[in-house]
């Protein structure tokens, strides 16, 4: 169809890959723009199909360019289509079609080299040999159930542990990647935490660049979760002030419109990538007030501990410094800083960064989503499923899991993908593209 809008609108089909220049008219022979027009014939196309590219001017000349191309015979693409006829033409896998959605909603420099990595194939080329491996290593244990006759057990040779090792050392990369590459995708949730009046308004203050949140010398100022975005060496970060954590029977502790800012603190720290919880060093120096707080954050969280207030206090930031009363307070990391002067906020980005995997990804990390690194952990357990049988000597049940993770891996580039996910993901993408 392509070919025939082309010679309508333009009175000629122009050379292959060649811009020329030309005047589109409409069905009463007006012109409506004049620009570059580029035809890529089938199959050398983004889409695999004929395609015609018009570059002319903006505006409402627009509009009426798309009107005339409708009135040809085209419709207006779909969210997404572009890329979904790309996949299904085989032009591109699933991971790089997400790739090219990733790229467009980048919220920073890094994430954006993330997801051109990623459209580029190398989150694809990871996968693929890592499935490669799992393949070999399936003809190896289903050759063994094939041959039991065989003197030799193969299902306890080294070669088979040599090749189940390789496997999971390569699943594991790739996960680990997938994960950072998720995470710097969609960004850094930090939550800052802590007592009132240790100093969170002032510390997000430094962080944002601007007065975000209200600092004031009375406790309980912040009652709402305030929000800021930012970028700390390429990571997009969004930062969360919260209210301050009270005691049990503090003095306000009837005070309705301070216990629901309380328990918002909470419900952001629970959803949080990772917690500053601030410390007012100069009153707290063994930060028992974290300590006290450990039985309520939620299982697993990473925290940071903050030690305010560096300028009028002697802190000691050395893993389990201090006589903090809880293990966990003292094994979480710390850092010294001082909100109101800004002394050691370079070492709380660089905190922060390496949280968010900034060092792998300055070395070459891919865009990944939720849905990747749940394939690939689903893969990485099969996988020691896969091993638990061996080592029972099962062969069979040991096949099973092994086809298990390889259809996992399929998943991430859409081997093995249900129409309804297919659907869900491009139509989450920009109108078209």
């Amino acid at each position: 169809m392509a070919p025939a809008i082309a010679q309508t609108l333009l009175g000629s089909l122009p050379a292959p890959r060649e811009a020329t220049f030309g005047r589109w008219r409409d069905a009463a022979g007006e012109i409506i723009d004049s620009g570059i027009a580029i035809f890529f014939p089938a199959p050398g196309s983004f889409t695999g199909e004929d395609v015609l590219e018009l570059q002319g001017h903006a505006g409402l000349i627009v509009e009426a360019l798309i009107e005339r191309v409708v009135e040809l015979g085209a419709r207006r693409a779909r969210p997404g289509e572009f890329s979904e006829r790309a996949f299904l033409n085989d032009k591109i896998d699933l991971a790089q079609a997400e790739a090219i959605a990733d790229l467009i909603d980048a919220g920073s420099r890094g994430a954006a080299r993330a997801a051109m990595r990623s459209l580029q194939g190398e989150f694809s080329a990871r996968v693929q040999a890592t499935r490669a491996a799992l393949t070999h290593l399936r003809v190896y244990v289903e050759a063994a159930i094939d041959f039991p006759e065989e003197e030799i057990d193969f299902l306890a040779s080294t070669e088979l542990a040599e090749r189940v090792a390789y496997v999971r050392e390569l699943l594991g990369e790739v996960l680990q990647a997938a994960r950072r590459g998720a995470l710097l995708t969609r960004g850094l949730t930090v939550v800052i935490a802590g007592r009132p009046n240790a100093g969170k308004s002032t510390l997000m203050n430094q962080l944002v660049g601007f007065d975000a949140a209200i600092v004031t010398p009375v406790p309980g100022t912040t009652r709402d979760p305030l929000r800021a975005t930012l970028e700390i060496n390429g990571v997009p970060v969004e930062l969360i002030d919260t209210a301050g954590l009270r005691e049990q029977g503090g003095a306000n502790e009837h005070d309705a419109i301070e216990a629901e800012g309380i328990r918002r603190a909470r419900d952001a720290i629970a959803r949080a990538d990772h917690v500053l919880y601030v410390v007012d060093a100069a009153e707290d120096p063994d930060a028992y007030s974290f300590a006290e707080e450990c039985d309520t954050l939620p299982e697993g969280v990473v925290v940071t501990l903050v030690m305010n207030k560096s300028d009028i206090a002697v802190v000691d930031t050395a893993p389990g410094g201090g006589n903090a009363a809880d293990a966990s307070a003292m094994d979480s990391p710390r850092i010294a800083i001082s909100a109101a002067t800004g002394a050691g906020l370079d070492a709380l980005r660089a905190r922060l960064a390496s949280v968010a995997g900034h060092a792998e990804a300055a070395g070459g990390t891919f865009s990944a989503r939720a849905r990747h690194v749940e394939a690939l952990e689903r893969a990485a357990q099969q996988m020691d499923a896969a091993c638990r049988q061996l080592a029972a000597k099962q062969g069979e049940l040991a096949a099973f899991e092994l086809r298990g993770a390889q259809a996992s891996l399929g998943e991430v580039l859409g081997d093995v993908t249900s129409d309804e996910l297919l659907g869900h993901i491009f139509r989450s993408f920009c109108i078209g593209k």
